[in-house]
């Protein structure tokens, strides 16, 4: 009889890679979580259970077949894991390192629902696709057929990206517009290198130009060149722009020295870590070395702002958050990594002012807080607490409060791109096309700041209504 090589969770313990130290960690941008060996892939991925319902593929954005693939990897047939992963996710290391997988897909695992233990799928999903890397089982992009179509894409994100790579593998040409000087988006500019280290990313933006896609880099939409350019020039275009515009604080001094944009601070340390020249760093305004920081916000951003001033060299590192830890929509896997690296996390707190000497912030004047009643989506809406006020000494204060979209049909003198009264792109939810003919949008832009998987599901099935819409075409010029 064959030996059975799954449903292994009541007798193998559930185990995550290796997580280096905190005080080693700390001092340097690499990545936290060490490479799974080949033996411990296999143990930990015979511990799922196979379910008749995956909840783990339904709950995630992408429906990545992970039962199938973690079976192949427990029997060893790490190739054809690849294939059934890289099937349904164009960038399946990427989302193995930065989902927050506790609260999709091993959120929603069986086995951790009877007590036993979530499947560690996001590292082996990692693991496995890192090592095709090694293997040299990712292949250039190799269009069978060239066709006539070309595509604009506007934000060269993980969305615009996703269709990007689809697009190009189906022998359309592609020209992505960016305004930065690299191609990522926030995956290279926002995230910090340790939870996802650059050449990840780069890897796959050099697969892209290889295989054909031209990125057309600081490359500002409505400076540098118009959307009715752009949409002249192709047959078709898909705005995956993102969302960048910092929400910002209303309250007395916010407009003092020392209190800085999440986006900011993030982006002058990316730069540094890549060696650019960033003044705003080398000058201490984005610098967290030798200071009290405050980061203001609960969410992944925020972790990102709290663990990179750990790592410049703060004095203190604060987070305040006006709910609970119960309530903060981060990561909490993320809250945990931070307490570990020194953070101190102020719970049901929140800014009502600044203090400051000769235009320099001092202090967060800071009002307690406590839980009311639920608000219109059920969280407890905080409340605060008259007369418990104090004052956070503050040297550098962060604003985290998440991101609102641009004023698009402005910036780019298109009135007729209709918005939401959020300032989001309406897009239809399953093809992602615009009223305005042959013009699609994805990711953030329509749905809000959001997750990098759900920008890559946007990207991917944008790419394929373009792909339809092409097709159509064709067979309509031929039947006449």
């Amino acid at each position: 009889m064959a030996k059975q090589t799954m449903l292994k969770f009541t007798d193998v313990p559930r185990l995550m890679p290796e997580k280096r130290a905190a005080e080693a960690r700390t001092d340097d941008f690499d990545e936290i979580y060490r490479e799974f060996a080949d033996e411990k892939a296999k143990e930990q991925s015979s511990r799922c259970s196979q379910c008749g319902v995956p909840f783990c593929q339904s709950h995630c954005p992408l429906h990545n077949n992970i039962p199938d693939w973690l079976k192949l990897t427990a029997e060893g047939r790490l190739r054809e894991a690849y294939e059934i992963s890289q099937a349904t996710n164009t960038f399946p290391e990427i989302c193995g390192r930065i989902c927050p997988q506790d609260r999709l897909c091993e959120g929603n695992c069986v086995i951790e629902q009877s007590g036993h233990g979530t499947v560690t799928i996001g590292s082996i999903e990692k693991y496995i696709t890192d090592t095709a890397w090694e293997k040299g089982w990712v292949k250039p992009i190799a269009p069978s057929t060239e066709r006539p179509e070309s595509v604009g894409i506007i934000g060269a994100g993980p969305g615009g990206l996703a269709a990007a790579d689809m697009l190009r593998r189906a022998g359309v040409q592609v020209t992505v517009y960016d305004r930065y000087d690299r191609a990522g988006g926030l995956m290279v500019y926002g995230i910090p290198g340790f939870k996802l280290e650059k050449h990840v990313t780069e890897r796959r933006n050099q697969q892209l130009t290889d295989g054909g896609v031209e990125l057309r880099l600081n490359c500002n939409v409505g400076e540098d060149i118009s959307f009715e350019e752009i949409r002249d020039t192709h047959d078709a275009v898909l705005i995956a722009t993102g969302v960048y515009k910092s929400r910002d604080l209303r309250a007395p001094n916010a407009e003092l020295g020392g209190i800085v944009r999440a986006i900011d601070f993030l982006t002058a340390s990316n730069k540094t870590g890549f060696g650019d020249h960033v003044p705003e760093f080398e000058s201490g305004e984005l610098n967290a070395a030798g200071k009290k920081v405050v980061v203001i916000g609960g969410g992944d951003t925020a972790m990102d702002c709290l663990r990179t001033s750990i790592r410049q060299g703060a004095e203190s590192v604060k987070c305040l958050y006006r709910r609970d830890r119960a309530n903060m929509p981060g990561s909490q896997r993320e809250t945990a990594n931070a307490e570990e690296e020194g953070v101190e996390f102020v719970w049901l707190s929140a800014p009502k002012g600044f203090t400051g000497d000769e235009g320099q912030v001092t202090g967060v004047r800071v009002a307690k807080m406590r839980l009311g009643a639920p608000d219109a989506t059920g969280r407890q809406s905080p409340e605060e607490i008259e007369g418990a006020d104090y004052t956070e000494d503050a040297d550098l204060v962060i604003k985290a409060l998440g991101f609102e979209p641009e004023d698009l049909p402005t910036l780019w003198n298109q009135p007729e791109l209709e918005v939401t009264r959020w300032g989001t792109i309406k897009a239809d939810y399953r093809t992602h096309a615009t009223a305005m003919d042959g013009v699609y949008a994805v990711g953030d832009i329509v749905r809000g700041a959001s997750l990098v998987v759900w920008a890559i599901r946007d990207g991917r099935e944008a790419a394929e209504a373009i792909l339809a819409r092409f097709d159509n075409a064709a067979a309509s010029i031929a039947a006449e």
